[in-house]
């Protein structure tokens, strides 16, 4: 099974959400989406629970010199969270990566700008919380959120992706109340794997894609 693109993808994982909706499980729901290739996975998911849309950015942590290779990521103003077990084994100290973190939490808070336009972030609160991406590799960026997110009380906190690693899923258990995931392949090797059609989503198609979401 492969996903037509990210919209399809989107409709598809609606709809264990809404039925979770229906059934009193998602109230009060807000869905963000991890950008950029979550926010057209996320719009769909809005449209079907007719809930607000909006982002939160987390930016990945790569080795210096290596930027394919992560080994943590950071969310917001938290602390970076690490792959402990890839720092010991690389020999790499976390004051070592003071600069790749300094320079990926500047490009954060430059996307932050860029997406919202303006507009407050939303309360979350009290609220159903579903954080959406458009699949899950290592599950770095997925945490720090899911972290970032936690520590403003949501009432329930949801990851939700179409297509996801199972080890990395296992491993995010206890970060989220429920994981929604369609497709959990064991050879998984890459999420674009995944799909038919898989471009990359640019600063201005998010900016479009949030513009005419419903808010409140």
């Amino acid at each position: 099974m492969r996903f037509a693109d990210r919209v399809t993808a989107g409709r598809e994982l609606s709809e264990p959400l809404a039925a979770m909706q229906r059934a009193g499980g998602l109230p009060d729901p807000l869905v963000l989406a991890l950008p950029r290739g979550g926010v057209p996975v996320a719009l769909e998911v809005a449209r079907a629970l007719r809930a607000p849309l909006d982002i939160v950015v987390a930016r990945k942590i790569a080795l210096p010199g290596r930027p394919e290779y992560g080994v943590g990521a950071i969310a917001g103003e938290d602390e970076p969270v690490y792959d402990a077990r890839a720092l010991t084994a690389l020999g790499v100290s976390e004051e070592r990566l003071g600069p790749q973190v300094a320079r990926e939490r500047a490009e954060l808070h430059r996307r932050e700008d860029s997406y919202r336009a303006g507009r407050p972030a939303p309360k979350t609160e009290g609220r159903s919380v579903v954080l959406v991406d458009d699949g899950l590799a290592t599950g770095a960026t997925a945490r720090a959120a899911l972290r970032n997110l936690r520590r403003e009380r949501p009432a329930r906190l949801v990851l939700a992706v179409p297509v996801g690693a199972p080890q990395s899923l296992a491993a995010l258990s206890e970060e989220a109340d429920t994981i929604v995931c369609l497709m959990r392949p064991e050879l998984f090797q890459a999420v674009g794997l995944w799909y038919d059609d898989f471009p990359q989503i640019t600063d201005e198609e998010v900016v479009a894609e949030l513009r005419p979401a419903p808010t409140r």
